[in-house]
């Protein structure tokens, strides 16, 4: 745990340890010299720093999320789930500190972002290869955008393997099927690259969840885990839109997405169907 107390305390602290000639340093185990000299602006405008460092803590912090989601949904496949709800919920966390990180970029004006908004060329935040993965795992699976990442042959591999993989929802499908609730084999035994389909059995197994609380508690909980993180989803899908939409309007994204208007029909999609449509239905 990083220690920030101010001098005047430090001088009363007698074993204060002040010689690092041999020893590790806080800034050498973050490697702080490397991280904080990753910010190399191409314009000399002000608020430039503001756009680096917004997309490269984001960047960090997705690193995290997929951290923990992988081993969340290795520790459902082996039907261990308390340990998973822990990691779940501190993705929703995670998630949160995306969410307010818009409200810091929108104090970024449209006539400060034009000032250097010609250097970024067509790179673009569609080209996050993390939050295509994060998106892999929960289950929006669109093969299409792999050709943006072809030119680079190993992330290209890597993120064609997240594409084939399960996702933390079908996942928790297995999880139902595990506690004996009769799942369709299509959804047990699929093409986990291509996009999921909502499917009546998995629904009338999480209504099964949901009426019987104290039976079936884990995956009860397990699925209000899952619909915080689609809730957070959302929510950082929408405060994009919004930071977007009050920077550039509606021009055309910098990688070539027609922008506001691409922002606004992913917003439609959901990641765990039944978890929402059985809301209705209870």
């Amino acid at each position: 745990m990083g220690n920030y107390h101010n001098d005047s305390a430090n001088k009363t602290e007698k074993g204060i340890h002040t010689d690092f000639a041999q020893e590790m340093t806080y800034g050498d185990y973050l490697q702080l010299d490397k991280l904080l000299d990753s910010q190399k602006g191409l314009s000399d405008h002000h608020d430039e720093m503001l756009f680096i460092i917004i997309h490269q803590a984001s960047e960090l912090w997705m690193k995290l999320i997929l951290h923990e989601m992988s081993a969340a949904k290795k520790a459902i496949l082996q039907n261990e789930l308390e340990p998973a709800f822990k990691m779940l919920a501190r993705v929703s966390r995670i998630q949160q500190q995306l969410i307010q990180s818009w409200d810091v970029l929108s104090t970024l004006t449209p006539a400060e972002y034009m000032q250097f908004r010609d250097k970024l060329g067509h790179s673009s935040g569609f080209q996050s290869y993390q939050n295509r993965m994060i998106e892999f795992e929960l289950g929006f699976k669109k093969a299409h955008v792999l050709s943006v990442y072809k030119h680079q042959e190993k992330l290209y591999s890597m993120l064609e393997n997240s594409l084939h993989e399960m996702s933390i929802y079908d996942a928790a499908i297995t999880a139902l099927s595990f506690r004996g609730l009769k799942i369709d084999e299509t959804c047990l035994n699929r093409d986990w690259s291509e996009e999921y389909k909502e499917n009546e059995s998995v629904e009338e197994a999480w209504l099964t969840v949901y009426k019987d609380v104290n039976k079936y508690w884990d995956l009860y909980e397990l699925a209000e885990k899952l619909i915080d993180i689609e809730n957070k989803q959302q929510q950082w899908r929408y405060n994009h839109l919004l930071t977007v939409e009050r920077i550039i309007g509606h021009k055309m994204g910098t990688g070539g997405s027609s922008g506001v208007s691409y922002l606004k029909k992913v917003m439609d999609y959901r990641f765990f169907p039944e978890l929402w449509s059985i809301r209705t239905k209870l």
